[in-house]
């Protein structure tokens, strides 16, 4: 890969979860304060991350592995989303913004695919080059984060009072103009499936990979993976409000500490997984769900506000020690045959189902429990400890799980 395209590559990838960034993560904020969404409402237009990803593969499958060149659907995808933002900006109630949201992640969530695609084909030995590829993403979403916190200072209590969030939307439509417009200037990426070629939808959402339920083991993996995306959709949905709510300054700067632990422990994970193995390394990343909310549920922003920087600094630990494991472990028990179902039966099973469950559940408590910070993470915090208990006693570690051999 040469220098122009790493360059390339590397602001495609910058520039994709900057937008999504720029406004996912104060969106539970924005949709309390500005457009006075109750629980229910705010569960609903978080659910539609879910159902973008559900509806993904579908995309992926029958249009871009089949007719076009993929980086020419990533820029018609987010020039169109572009347009959605600038709608959603521009929603007055909780009922109008529901249907763009709805468009937006059905657009954007099979673009998550698509910058992988485009990233891949341009590489020799993708398991080496694309992580310091993929690293500008996680540049890009905190870089978004600081943008809103430091510079624009829109979720301060008097931009908030004043209605700024609503610039977020502005922010992620601008940069998805430039990475719409920009991606047709991106190295080809033809269509990896002839047209003539017969595909099922049992293959594009990774059913053929549900044999591998047979095997105890995934089975009960599988499982976990649905159950624990529940505790997960709280943290999306109600970390920035519940943060925001107590005091504390710069919120959503502050959340960027996630996504910087996430790089770091990304790095500790193969020297961990290698000395202990799946199981356990799957019940510390199940354990730093349920610490981190009960951090949430007791800490404060005065005197114990270390609890609540540690509740998010734990991110890394939850999110690559739980879900990034997974993925190798599916990777291992499912060999080269149904590799890409597997990834794509748990893609569906976790950011779709298990997580659509989850923000309904997080609605619902926090219609049921309204400003109760500290009960409303106590029940997610109690969701995860009994996932990991379950586990625990359920799965039965074996070698073939446990060597880095087969990973």
């Amino acid at each position: 890969m040469n220098q122009t395209t790493r360059i390339q590559l590397s602001i495609m990838m910058f520039l994709e979860f900057f937008i999504w960034g720029g406004w996912f993560v104060t969106l539970g904020t924005f949709l309390g304060s500005n457009l006075g969404a109750n629980g229910a409402q705010i569960g609903n237009i978080f659910s539609t991350q879910s159902w973008g990803a559900i509806l993904s593969p579908f995309i992926i499958g029958l249009i871009a592995d089949r007719y076009f060149n993929a980086e020419k659907i990533l820029g018609v995808l987010h020039l169109a989303g572009a347009g959605l933002m600038y709608m959603m900006y521009s929603s007055e109630n909780a009922a109008s913004f529901f249907p763009f949201a709805l468009g937006y992640m059905i657009l954007y969530m099979p673009t998550l695919a698509l910058v992988n695609s485009v990233s891949f084909k341009q590489m020799k030995d993708p398991e080496k080059e694309f992580p310091s590829i993929r690293v500008f993403g996680t540049i890009g979403w905190i870089v978004a984060g600081l943008l809103i916190s430091y510079f624009f200072h829109w979720d301060s209590k008097d931009g908030i009072a004043q209605g700024f969030l609503k610039n977020t939307f502005l922010l992620s439509g601008i940069a998805a103009l430039v990475l719409g417009f920009m991606s047709f200037t991106l190295p080809k990426t033809p269509p990896v499936k002839s047209t003539d070629s017969k595909i099922s939808i049992s293959q594009i959402i990774g059913l053929d990979a549900l044999k591998l339920l047979k095997d105890k083991n995934f089975a009960i993996f599988f499982i976990a993976s649905v159950l624990i995306c529940i505790p997960l959709a709280f943290y999306y949905q109600l970390a920035n409000p519940f943060l925001t709510a107590s005091g504390m300054e710069n919120p959503t700067g502050k959340m960027t500490i996630g996504q910087a632990s996430e790089v770091l422990f990304l790095l500790a994970l193969p020297v961990f997984f290698k000395k202990f193995g799946f199981k356990k390394t799957i019940l510390v990343g199940m354990l730093a769900w349920a610490v981190r909310y009960l951090l949430f549920a007791f800490g404060n922003a005065g005197e114990l506000s270390f609890m609540l920087i540690l509740g998010i600094a734990l991110h890394g630990v939850c999110y690559d020690f739980f879900f990034v494991s997974g993925q190798l472990y599916t990777n291992a028990r499912a060999g080269e045959k149904y590799k890409s179902a597997a990834q794509g039966l748990i893609t569906l099973a976790t950011y779709g189902v298990g997580m659509l469950i989850g923000f309904k559940v997080a609605g619902w408590v926090v219609d049921e429990y309204q400003s109760d910070f500290k009960m409303i993470w106590i029940i997610p915090a109690a969701i995860a400890a009994v996932v990991m208990l379950i586990f625990m006693i359920s799965f039965k570690d074996s070698k073939s799980t446990t060597t880095s051999n087969e990973i």
